[in-house]
């Protein structure tokens, strides 16, 4: 398989120090970090490796340690998130 990054994808990249990579085509992806995602504007799902969704509206707050995960915006609007990672050891 195999993926061309272009646009927005390439400049995130460039600017995750590594983080970026493990993102799988379908958007699946864990991190070796604890992460603080915020929704500041819009839907969003919040997809897990299980399967599970869950709709975050503003104001939700994600917390999350690795878990291997999507973003599905299905709303057909745009979403406005911040994030806050923090590094951490697997399985810590």
């Amino acid at each position: 398989m195999r993926r061309v990054v272009t646009g927005h994808d390439q400049e995130q990249r460039a600017d995750s120090s590594g983080l970026a990579e493990p993102i799988e085509p379908d958007g699946m992806h864990a991190t070796p970090t604890v992460d603080y995602g915020i929704v500041l504007q819009g839907e969003i799902l919040l997809e897990l490796d299980d399967g599970h969704r869950t709709r975050l509206s503003a104001g939700d707050i994600v917390i999350q340690n690795g878990t291997r995960h999507a973003w599905r915006n299905r709303s057909g609007r745009p979403v406005t998130m911040a994030f806050v990672l923090i590094g951490a050891e697997p399985g810590a």
